[in-house]
């Protein structure tokens, strides 16, 4: 055995206190270095996946849009052509839509609801707007608005039929729907099969298909423009500033069909509103972030996030998300009807009588489906686009602000008292604006309602703040920052 071999083992030297500065420099060095080659492969990754999305994995692009809040996929959105010029037809329609002789109280026009400022919504934060001869009336639902109406399909009950020509009725389809259990909804999952539930349509509760017989229906309304009867509009636009377009367009005897003029008035508003680009924009941040030529805040991002998560806010299993296959921008709605059991608004006139219930799909507007008890309560989900604008909320108008209508969803099942009223003997009334019999129909299986009395709200205060920025980068006109469309690749 060698000396070596047969020597104590050693003890480590310790540093001398010289040496300890330059330990530390050394670490701080290499600290330093690995943060910038991290940085830099990060950017490198971030270039390779904007100039490159097709060839840049998921991870990559994932960890791009994580650190730089660009979308690494970008796609190209099939807008609907800028109109520079309205036709004759839609300018007629437009001096329509803003004549407010046409109403009863001669102070009412369309645009008094739908206010161009406001993303053609209520112009205030009114529940419901003030109508009448007098304008001393209110109505009992808030406006919608009028924004990209043109792509809202017909009312129908469940999948298309196609170009059957013995396609069922609507009572036909209804009861072949009866029992039929409830597909659920799931962001960023289709369902196995069409489900058989009421969609398409416009107001609140589907009973118009056309841009032009939804214009009508604030024309006759008592608690609206008031008009008593067809004969009563054409009278006002025979004498109208525009009648003479009127003799152009129709000729001369237009005016003696009464109802063949009111209905070509309509008709004029409905062009108008397809034509005039101010309708159907599509100048979010959102849209902008998808072409890839805007960049997402991290809270923003954050709540796009969640928006899409099944198991968080599931807002995506009704307010589609993504652009569809043909390229069209996302209208985050699948225009379908929910009963989500909102609390009643006691503000309205109409709930002071404790026997009226506005039950959408089953009246009091809507007659023809009201032996199809199923769809009790079922109300059209809208588009969230430039929701963010508006100062009233669901159907009855109940609530004001974008956080009501979070806690509304993260609380209803878990804390009802936080959402509903108590009774004179300190019970919660839960569901409290649709009759009992009724109350199966409420949405409660489809995240986040699929929580129970004192489970763990689905969404903490800076998930839905979060939510909200989102929510609020689908508000049009939003301007493109210049270099970043420039950096993009469309």
């Amino acid at each position: 055995m060698n000396e070596s071999q047969n020597a104590a083992p050693s003890t480590p030297s310790v540093p001398s206190a010289d040496a300890s500065p330059r330990v530390a420099r050394r670490r701080a060095h290499w600290i330093v270095s690995g943060a910038i080659a991290a940085a830099c492969a990060a950017a490198g990754l971030s270039v390779w996946a904007l100039n490159a999305p097709d060839q840049a994995p998921a991870t990559v692009g994932k960890m791009v849009e994580q650190l730089t809040g660009a979308n690494p996929h970008p796609v190209h959105l099939q807008r609907p052509p800028v109109t520079t010029q309205l036709s004759v037809m839609a300018q007629l329609g437009k001096q329509i839509f803003y004549d407010q002789t046409l109403s009863g109280s001669g102070k009412m026009s369309c645009a008094s609801c739908h206010s161009p400022e406001h993303a053609y919504g209520p112009p205030n934060g009114l529940p419901v707007q003030m109508g009448g001869p007098s304008l001393t009336l209110q109505g009992d639902r808030p406006p919608p608005s009028l924004r990209y109406l043109y792509r809202q399909p017909n009312f129908s009950i469940g999948p298309d039929q196609g170009d059957d020509e013995q396609a069922p009725s609507l009572a036909q389809a209804a009861d072949a729907a009866s029992g039929v259990a409830r597909a659920q909804k799931t962001a960023g999952v289709a369902p196995a099969a069409p489900a058989m539930v009421p969609q398409g349509g416009l107001f609140w509760d589907g009973r118009a298909d056309t841009l032009q017989a939804q214009a009508i229906g604030p024309m006759l309304n008592p608690t609206e423009m008031a008009n008593p009867s067809i004969d009563a509009i054409a009278a006002k636009l025979k004498t109208s500033a525009y009648h003479n377009t009127f003799a152009q367009l129709f000729g001369a005897g237009i005016f003696n069909n009464p109802n063949m003029l009111v209905s070509e008035a309509m008709f004029a508003v409905a062009r108008y509103q397809f034509e005039d680009s101010s309708f159907h924009p599509y100048t979010s941040k959102y849209d902008y972030w998808l072409e890839g030529k805007a960049r997402l805040t991290q809270a923003e991002l954050h709540g796009l996030q969640l928006f899409n998560d099944p198991n968080k806010a599931n807002c995506a299993g009704c307010h589609l998300s993504k652009p569809g296959k043909d390229g069209l921008p996302p209208m985050f709605t699948d225009y379908q009807y929910e009963a989500l059991g909102v609390p009643r608004n006691t503000s309205l006139a109409a709930t002071h009588n404790p026997k009226y219930y506005d039950m959408g799909i089953c009246g009091p507007y809507r007659t023809d489906l009201a032996k199809q008890t199923q769809y009790c309560g079922m109300f059209l989900t809208p588009t969230l686009r430039n929701s963010a604008t508006r100062e009233v909320f669901f159907h009855n108008g109940v609530y004001h602000s974008l956080d009501q209508v979070m806690a509304f969803y993260n609380l209803r099942d878990i804390d009802p008292a936080k959402i509903y009223p108590r009774d004179a003997h300190g019970k919660v009334t839960k569901y409290n604006d649709l009759p009992a019999r009724y109350r199966a129909n409420i949405d409660k299986s489809d995240a986040p309602f699929d929580r129970k009395f004192g489970d763990k709200p689905s969404m903490t205060d800076d998930d839905i703040r979060d939510i909200i920025a989102f929510v609020k980068t689908l508000t049009d006109g939003y301007q493109p920052d210049s270099k970043v469309a420039l950096d993009s690749k469309p």
